[in-house]
């Protein structure tokens, strides 16, 4: 690695954030330790606790001892202090790199978010306007792809970029929804540039080796469901 840096990334294997931090890595071809973290109160590391005292979450990342926090953070911290190994994941291009920006945010702040409210709202009218927020922010990145990648196979045009990472760190989700709710959410007849791309990605070299198992997490997902259906029983009486 240049410079003799050392990198440590502070994880956990169901964590879609944490798995954006790995994939950049891996597209960048950086050597790293994966540290996995139990992140039940009680037993999260002394490391973690350390590294990131605001929130005590995964992914940090600590490049030669000094933490960096937060997903997208520290996936732009990587492509710029690695700017001359690999793939550039961010655009050379200051409008282009805006653009890559906003959509990352779009992930989060509105799909991602109608994504929890449809499994996770109180109501089931909750729930159903989470469903209805999900499709539309759905065909809204249906329609990104078509305009960033301008007809190529990536967001980031002919090979990855930064709204692919941000994005393509859903995939597990998306893949153990599907088997856990009978939801598919990028659906070939709804959002055919989508459903291709997340075909695509999954399928590149340096995204194989990094993501989740579906089986494992829909089992994760079986456990979390039976947990928070226990509490609700308890709080009920």
């Amino acid at each position: 690695m240049a410079g003799g840096d050392e990198l440590k990334l502070l994880g956990m294997w169901a964590s879609p954030f944490a798995l954006r931090v790995q994939l950049a890595l891996s597209l960048k071809g950086l050597s790293y330790e994966y540290v996995e973290e139990d992140l039940k109160n009680e037993n999260k590391s002394e490391l973690l606790l350390k590294s990131n005292p605001v929130h005590n979450k995964v992914p940090v990342l600590l490049h030669n001892g000094k933490p960096i926090c937060e997903s997208s953070v520290i996936v732009q911290y990587i492509d710029e202090a690695f700017s001359g190994t690999g793939p550039s994941l961010l655009p050379a291009d200051l409008y282009e790199r805006a653009l890559a920006r906003f959509w990352a945010a779009y992930v989060d702040d509105k799909m991602l978010a109608a994504w929890n409210q449809s499994s996770r709202g109180k109501t089931e009218e909750e729930r159903a306007e989470g469903e209805k927020q999900s499709a539309v922010a759905v065909e809204n990145l249906e329609g990104a792809l078509r305009e960033c990648g301008k007809g190529k196979p990536f967001f980031g045009g002919d090979s990855v970029g930064y709204v692919d990472v941000m994005l393509g760190g859903l995939l597990g989700l998306v893949g153990a929804a599907e088997e856990l709710q009978g939801v598919k959410h990028f659906d070939p007849a709804r959002t055919p540039l989508l459903a291709a791309w997340a075909e695509r990605f999954g399928a590149l070299d340096a995204v194989r080796p990094v993501m989740p198992d579906v089986n494992r997490l829909v089992e994760f997902g079986k456990m979390l469901q039976a947990r928070q259906a226990a509490a609700a029983a308890g709080a009920g009486n």
